[in-house]
């Protein structure tokens, strides 16, 4: 592990925070080409087309404040008639590749840096959606 230190300065004030929130997957599989390209008008990618994810995983970044649960594993339904012109090409931006540190620095109070020996992944802390979403409740009454 190593860290980027270049000197000690006097203090500046409070350490900004990411205004954005994160785009978390719903479902455990592997993610399809398709969704990856309809979500893409929702924020940046950390994942690529069949790469295997798991319910809670941070997949993304929202272009918004609040973080988006999608379902990044669900094909295109296929049928036995072909209407001329209305495949798209599927056009996907590259992924976002995080170091270990730049992943740690990237997390907000309510998620996790997962490193295994082939991977670095962020999660959040409360897996399932609805349970996340009851926790919030609770400590906005608090």
């Amino acid at each position: 592990m190593n860290h980027r230190f270049k000197a000690y300065e006097p203090y500046k004030g409070a350490i900004p925070e990411r205004i954005s929130g994160s785009i978390i997957s719903m479902d455990t599989g592997a993610t399809t080409a398709y969704a990856i390209d309809k979500l893409q008008d929702r924020g940046k990618f950390f994942v690529d087309p069949g790469e295997e994810v798991y319910m809670g995983q941070v997949i993304g970044e929202h272009s918004r404040g609040n973080d988006l649960a999608v379902n990044v594993l669900k094909g295109k339904k296929l049928t036995n008639m072909r209407a001329s012109g209305t495949d798209d090409n599927v056009k996907i931006v590259p992924k976002i590749q995080f170091s270990l540190e730049e992943a740690l620095e990237y997390i907000q109070k309510d998620e996790y840096v997962e490193v295994t020996p082939k991977s670095i992944r962020m999660r959040k802390i409360i897996l399932e959606e609805t349970e996340r979403n009851r926790m919030s409740k609770k400590e906005e009454k608090v």
